[in-house]
């Protein structure tokens, strides 16, 4: 039984683009599927689909983006874990990495990129970054 859906999602993106690989796919829920529509919409991956199997299974595949040949995810991380949940106020996540990087906040108005929950004026669980 997998007990932390997104910390693996989160390392399949990292591994299949260490890999130079096109496509990987993910478990799905919610939560992950509005982290891939996230890093879609600030231009990290591709695009993405979500697959639904014989069963009631449901899979994300994720196409990887690549410039130069290069991944243009530089670091993908996990934050808050199930083990320990870091919360940040508005004010505190506000920036990254010089507004380079993302960071993303699940937040009362749900899962936001960290420039949007601070003009919406929120903060909250600090779910992952990436850059």
């Amino acid at each position: 039984m997998l007990n932390d859906i997104v910390a693996d999602g989160l390392t399949r993106i990292r591994n299949a683009s260490m890999r130079k690989l096109e496509t990987t796919q993910l478990l799905h829920s919610k939560l992950m599927e509005s982290i891939i529509d996230i890093f879609q919409k600030k231009g990290y991956i591709e695009s993405y689909n979500v697959v639904e199997e014989p069963g009631n299974k449901k899979y994300i595949n994720v196409v990887l983006k690549y410039e130069n040949n290069q991944p243009v995810i530089t670091e993908i991380k996990r934050i808050s874990k199930p083990g320990r949940r870091i919360y940040r106020g508005k004010e505190e996540i506000k920036r990254f990495k010089n507004g380079y990087g993302t960071i993303v906040v699940s937040t009362s108005k749900g899962v936001l990129p960290n420039d949007v929950a601070y003009k919406e004026g929120v903060g909250g669980e600090v779910i992952c970054s990436i850059w």
